[in-house]
């Protein structure tokens, strides 16, 4: 058994991390789904998608669960998916958290949800800072 990934995102963002990332590591070392929510999406509809893929996705070890941002359709509907199913919701997805959750895909829930926060927030930094003296 192991961990499934469910990537809940706005149009196109979702389907563009994990196209990018997958090329990159020469591709997709465990079980993913994707989620793609529109202007015209209905909740209630994406519910149903997303408690589908999730029956999919769970094998037993859980799933971690990507949304594009905290608050939006995407992620309210990634936190009513606790009610059903064991996840771990990050929100905030970007392409290094991406990468990292690829090239760990052996690590159970838990951990590789931390895996997920150190990997987004650790890959955003200023690359370059003129202003410092």
């Amino acid at each position: 058994m192991s961990v499934g990934l469910l990537i809940i995102s706005h149009s196109g963002i979702g389907p563009a991390l994990l196209g990018t990332t997958t090329h990159m590591l020469g591709g997709c070392p465990m079980n993913a789904k994707l989620l793609t929510a529109s202007r015209e999406s209905e909740p209630e509809d994406l519910m149903a998608d997303a408690q589908e893929l999730l029956d999919l996705l769970d094998e037993g070890d859980g799933v971690l669960v990507l949304t594009d941002l905290f608050g939006s359709t995407p992620s309210n509907i990634a936190n009513r998916l606790g009610e059903f199913h064991q996840v771990r919701i990050i929100s905030g997805m970007n392409l290094p958290m991406l990468v990292r959750v690829l090239n760990y895909p052996q690590l159970d829930l838990d951990a590789l949800a931390q895996k997920a926060v150190t990997g987004g927030r650790d890959g955003v930094f200023m690359a370059r800072d003129d202003h410092q003296a």
